[in-house]
């Protein structure tokens, strides 16, 4: 824990932090000492998971409402950060669910804002800094709905892969400069948003938030990618190396078919 937080804090950011994963990193980094800046649109979700987290990990934690659609209020926001971040945690995401003849394109391009610009923008802002001291960490959250075509949720899931790729080769570049990164390949999670979403029985190898939290700060410095649980490194072996493309697409397509 003690090398974890000289190498990573003395503060972490994470980027949506409000519930579900992005409350549960919030949770696994205050147990390591980190103090925090929490980010997300709704200020009173952050403010009351933060209070909790002050009374157990005695850390300090810094709430702001912000929307990372807006690559402006970004800059802004991070022109004027005071505290030595040495970890992003990108969390947030957008993830309409529908068919791509059915999803309005303001929403589609949201995706994009959310999804692709916001970590792409934050990791080039915060690793700047992260270069000066010559040590950091970067964890991009993405999805195993990435390594495939994913019928009904297409352009998430193609977000999720461009966050994937960046990680490898940040990973590279910036290890040579004590920076580490590393993308977080998830499966399905048990947050209120996938709750909601499901109509059938939750998908084989559902983690709890805090497992895939956990997991992921664990891999930091020992690759470009980590696949919480073993169900689903068994999958994206299978998926993304074993079976043919289309049937791979297939297979997601009858997963994903029952969301809403």
């Amino acid at each position: 824990m003690q090398d974890f937080k000289t190498k990573y804090g003395p503060w972490a950011l994470v980027a949506g932090a409000s519930e579900g994963l992005g409350a549960a990193f919030a949770e696994a980094l205050a147990k390591r000492g980190l103090n925090l800046i929490l980010l997300a649109r709704r200020r009173e979700k952050l403010e009351a998971l933060a209070a909790g987290l002050r009374v157990r990990f005695s850390v300090s934690i810094r709430c702001h409402a912000l929307d990372l659609a807006d690559q402006v209020q970004i800059k802004t926001f991070v022109a004027q950060l005071e505290p030595d971040v040495g970890l992003l945690v990108y969390n947030a995401a957008y993830a309409p669910i529908g068919y791509f003849e059915h999803i309005p394109v303001d929403e589609l391009l949201k995706i994009v804002d959310v999804n692709i610009k916001a970590p792409l923008l934050l990791s080039k802002l915060l690793s700047t800094r992260m270069l000066q001291k010559q040590r950091g960490g970067i964890v991009l959250m993405s999805s195993l709905a990435g390594t495939q075509g994913s019928p009904k949720i297409a352009t998430y899931a193609a977000s999720k892969a461009f966050n994937t790729i960046l990680a490898e080769g940040l990973w590279k570049e910036l290890q040579r400069h004590g920076i580490d990164v590393v993308a977080s390949c998830a499966g399905a999670i048990r947050t209120p948003g996938y709750q909601q979403a499901i109509t059938t029985k939750e998908a084989p190898g559902t983690l709890h938030p805090l497992q895939v939290a956990e997991q992921t700060l664990n891999a930091l410095g020992r690759g470009p990618t980590v696949v919480p649980g073993l169900t689903n490194k068994i999958a994206r072996f299978l998926m993304g190396r074993l079976l043919p493309r289309k049937l791979a697409i297939s297979i997601m397509d009858n997963n994903t078919k029952d969301l809403s």
